[in-house]
């Protein structure tokens, strides 16, 4: 899915090893970008719960993926609280791509969850509050806002 790797780059995080972002996200019916630090309340409070729901979307098998884009301060701060998320993440030190995704979907603070199509563009721009209402997946790959 060439339009996953020119927002997010060539590879990912997991939590081994790096990923081809293609291979990785090239069969996802919806890819969520979750923007969220370590230092900041309402993401730790919303992090397990989304933690969860995508626990339980990946063993349904639904094709939904997310990749954690951090504002943490360091990465340390960052290491620490990926190691707290089942999913993806754009390398740390990819500060400049953090940067230019934030701007192309308008990310002004955290936490913030933007579901994509598979193009890219944007299929809910609020997916935080879609996963609030619907925390088991049930109605996935949800409507286009």
């Amino acid at each position: 899915m060439a339009a996953f790797e020119a927002i997010l780059g060539k590879t990912l995080k997991n939590e081994d090893s790096d990923v081809d972002t293609q291979t990785a996200l090239g069969d996802c019916d919806v890819v969520a970008l979750y923007f969220s630090a370590h230092w900041c309340p309402p993401c730790r409070g919303f992090t397990p719960v989304f933690a969860e729901t995508y626990k339980q979307m990946k063993k349904a098998g639904k094709k939904f993926e997310t990749v954690f884009i951090s504002s943490d301060g360091d990465e340390g701060a960052f290491n620490s609280y990926f190691k707290e998320q089942p999913w993806l993440a754009l390398p740390f030190a990819d500060r400049s791509a953090k940067a230019s995704i934030s701007e192309k979907y308008g990310v002004r603070g955290i936490p913030t969850l933007i579901l994509l199509n598979k193009d890219g563009s944007i299929r809910d721009g609020n997916g935080r509050s879609v996963i609030m209402g619907d925390q088991q997946g049930a109605s996935f790959p949800w409507a286009q806002a």
